[in-house]
């Protein structure tokens, strides 16, 4: 039985032999720089660029989106009790969204 590595190997070098490298545009030129990478913490890069490849946003952005709702929401209604409510989740989510971005930035890790 292979191992993972081994597998990937294999598979590789399949590519190879049958020339589906070789056609890729890419094939022997520099990878070009993502943007953002270097104001992307070390620690974080590799994460982020795998969820970037994978079509998925970190959870920052969701809260990001969240926070436009609520703002939009706000600016809507016209009842004060749910203006005073939405205005404390708003309140609420921004301390998360503002502690999760410093724990980004001190530590690269959450």
């Amino acid at each position: 039985m292979r191992t993972f590595d081994e597998e990937i190997a294999r598979r590789l070098q399949e590519a190879a032999d049958s020339g589906e490298l070789s056609r890729a545009e890419s094939y022997g030129k520099p990878l070009p720089q993502d943007s953002g990478w270097d104001a992307t913490p070390a620690a974080l890069r590799m994460p982020m660029k795998i969820l970037k490849d994978a079509g998925v946003s970190p959870p920052e952005i969701a809260m990001f989106h969240e926070r436009a709702r609520l703002k939009r929401a706000i600016e809507m209604t016209d009842d004060s009790s749910e203006r005073t409510s939405l205005q404390r989740k708003l309140s609420e989510l921004e301390q998360n969204i503002a502690l999760r971005l410093e724990a980004l930035r001190v530590n690269a890790s959450l």
